[in-house]
């Protein structure tokens, strides 16, 4: 996994309203903790962060974070905190790391294939989780994991146990935990559902009508 580098201000105003003029002037105040390290507080400019943060590695990108009046820091990004409306990154926190100790990270998941159940059986891919924990090296993170969902029928669902084996990976979740199912569309389920209620209610329709005849014939006998 490549490495970038990304310089930082120290910041010695604190509070809500130097935060702001931080953004304003288009800097991410945010804090660096790790490995003993005392946390620091620092700012660093918002688009060399957004470049940063979207190489392949994403946002497990190996961070050498230059401190001014510092010494350069190996950092990884967590804790990012987004604007609700914009969606811009307004904090988030830098931790020191070794490339000799395993970290925890989150990796995303990219399903191949058309699953049998969608081709054949007119049903959808539900995804209940796009990403899973892993436990790994630094350098062994991978930018994705793959997994093949071209197999599945309607009513089958793949768990993190299904995930392929990574060298010097270790997923850090439960293995039963399940990531994507294929369903029958709500709507499909709701006609077939309502089926058979339908079908009665042609039936007695149909009854109505046969029996109809025969009473008009009865009441002209009786006049």
């Amino acid at each position: 996994m490549d490495q970038v580098i990304l310089r930082a201000e120290p910041r010695t105003d604190f509070g809500t309203r130097p935060s702001r003029r931080s953004r304003r002037a288009g800097s991410v105040p945010a804090i660096v903790y790790g490995r003993g390290l005392d946390t620091l507080s620092v700012s660093v400019g918002r688009r060399e962060l957004h470049a940063a943060l979207h190489t392949e590695a994403g946002a497990n990108a190996l961070i050498n974070l230059e401190v001014a009046g510092s010494k350069t820091l190996l950092t990884v990004a967590r804790e990012i905190q987004r604007h609700p409306v914009r969606g811009e990154i307004i904090h988030l926190d830098f931790i020191n790391i070794s490339l000799d100790e395993k970290i925890h990270a989150e990796v995303g998941i990219e399903f191949h294939g058309t699953p049998r159940g969608v081709k054949d059986e007119a049903g959808i891919v539900e995804t209940i989780r796009a990403s899973v924990g892993v436990m790994a090296l630094p350098m062994e993170i991978p930018a994705h994991i793959p997994l093949d969902i071209s197999d599945m029928a309607v009513g089958d669902t793949l768990k993190v146990s299904d995930l392929p084996f990574i060298d010097g990976v270790e997923y850090a979740e439960d293995p039963d935990a399940p990531l994507v199912s294929v369903i029958i569309p709500r709507v499909v389920e709701a006609a077939v559902e309502a089926a058979p209620e339908e079908i009665a209610e042609g039936v007695i329709e149909a009854a109505a009508q046969e029996t109809a005849p025969d009473a008009a014939a009865g009441s002209a006998d009786e006049d």
